[in-house]
């Protein structure tokens, strides 16, 4: 029978060699070596991730459309579409213009007649000429005498970003440079005592015009918050009949030559 190779490893060493393998592998990986610029990284990271969730979580949280209702949520997206395409409306006139003056046989008759439309077109804006057109009539009465003057300036820029053309307040035409104060209890359009019920006409298409006073959040919704009675008509006629005079600017001149 052969001698045993004394050099040979028994077989507890054997068994014991994977186990000595698993310890050092161990040790290799636990605890781990993390180097101070890893470290830096990760807390880093860590504070910006813990950023990002309070922001989102807050903006969710203050969001004036949490908790809307599905038909408000369709209505004020279609208002967005309807100022798209109201922009799309306006260059595609622009455009039309541009291509009727290049191509008129006498163009000096088609620059007279566009300057002509456009000079009515800046009168009812400017409120030196009176004008008609389907819109709306807003009435707001306020028997908790809680509607002040800045509410009542909310639902003119409401109005005039939802594309109103023109919009009388109880016999005021209101215009680019209006402005509304409050005073003794009462409230001043660009120097005059206006009093209550507040009776606007506003002309534009009504299709807009109602749906943006209505949005959640809105003015219907914040003056009803003060007690206030609102209510909002739409009319295939409205008159604006108030007029501002035509005053000459004191240093403004065209730069035009």
């Amino acid at each position: 029978m052969p001698e045993n190779d004394p050099g040979a490893p028994t077989g507890a060493e054997e068994e014991d060699a994977p186990a000595n393998g698993r310890q050092r592998l161990l040790a290799a990986l636990w605890p781990p070596r993390i180097s101070r610029a890893q470290l830096v990284v990760a807390l880093l990271l860590f504070v910006l991730g813990l950023g990002l969730a309070i922001q989102v979580s807050s903006t969710s949280d203050n969001s004036p459309l949490r908790g809307a209702r599905q038909e408000d949520l369709i209505r004020i997206f279609d208002e967005l579409d309807n100022r798209t395409q109201r922009l799309e409306d306006e260059k595609s006139r622009l455009e039309q213009q541009r291509t009727e003056l290049e191509n008129s046989s006498d163009q000096a008759e088609e620059a007279r007649r566009q300057t002509l439309q456009k000079e009515r077109q800046l009168g009812v804006l400017a409120g030196t000429v009176g004008a008609e057109g389907p819109g709306i009539n807003l009435t707001v009465s306020d028997p908790q005498r809680a509607v002040e003057a800045d509410m009542l300036l909310d639902a003119i820029q409401e109005l005039r970003a939802a594309g109103a053309e023109a919009i009388q307040v109880n016999g005021v035409r209101i215009v680019a440079d209006s402005y509304f104060a409050d005073t003794d209890g009462k409230v001043l359009i660009d120097g005059k005592r206006v009093g209550q019920p507040y009776r606007f006409k506003v002309i534009g298409k009504p299709e807009d015009l109602e749906p943006a006073l209505n949005i959640p959040g809105g003015v219907v919704q914040t003056l009803r918050r003060e007690q206030a009675e609102v209510s909002v008509t739409r009319a295939d006629k409205i008159i604006v009949d108030a007029l501002r005079p035509a005053e000459q600017p004191d240093y403004a001149r065209s730069s035009s030559r």
